[in-house]
């Protein structure tokens, strides 16, 4: 897979991720320009609010775990970085338990453990909780994620783009494929196991 090809499936991935919440506003919009119900307008507002936050939460997440956040050698804020992960998964299937302390690491790491946290809610189609511990030595990182669930799981094509295998990933795994190329940035041993109901991730 060429950089440009990489780079259009992670734009594709940003623009899947929008299209939903931003279509949802669009919607509302159309709704309260016809009606007149007091209750129906209500629901309407509601419905664009709601969405609209939900946009604005995945893409302040996504410029940070996906985009080129700060200069070369930057350190990104632990405490900004838990806010914006618990911004992305509010009000779905999946819950939070962030056991990160509040210090800087250096940017990929950063990105590294966002992408890892994203990854893991993935692997729970129905729902659960991921639960995020992380060191407190900024000069040593590493993370334990453990993301438990009915029917959690790892899929194969997951596993592949982990491991780096390029040939058949697309816009569903791009994400993943960037999680790889962030720990291999880092030069950290990232691994993902699947337990009897809950999947493993760690990285250090």
């Amino acid at each position: 897979m060429t950089e440009i090809e990489f780079a259009a499936l992670l734009v594709s991935r940003v623009c899947h991720d929008l299209v939903g919440p931003l279509g949802a506003v669009v919607n509302g919009m159309e709704v309260l320009e016809g009606e007149r119900d007091p209750a129906m307008r209500a629901d309407a507002i509601k419905l664009v609010t709601m969405s609209a936050d939900q946009a604005l939460a995945r893409i302040q997440f996504m410029r940070i775990a996906f985009g080129a956040a700060g200069s070369a050698g930057a350190e990104l804020d632990l405490g900004e970085i838990g806010r914006l992960v618990i911004g992305l998964l509010e009000g779905g299937k999946v819950q939070l338990t962030w056991n990160v302390p509040r210090l800087y690491w250096a940017k990929d790491w950063a990105k590294l453990l966002m992408n890892a946290t994203l990854l893991a809610a993935d692997c729970l189609p129905r729902g659960g909780m991921v639960t995020v511990d992380a060191s407190a030595d900024p000069q040593s990182p590493s993370f334990h994620i453990r993301a438990q669930g009915l029917n959690a799981r790892v899929t194969e094509e997951v596993g592949h783009a982990l491991k780096g295998e390029s040939l058949n990933v697309d816009v569903r795994h791009v994400q993943p494929f960037l999680t790889h190329k962030l720990s291999r940035t880092v030069n950290a041993a990232l691994t993902i196991t699947p337990l009897e109901g809950a999947v493993e991730l760690i990285a250090g």
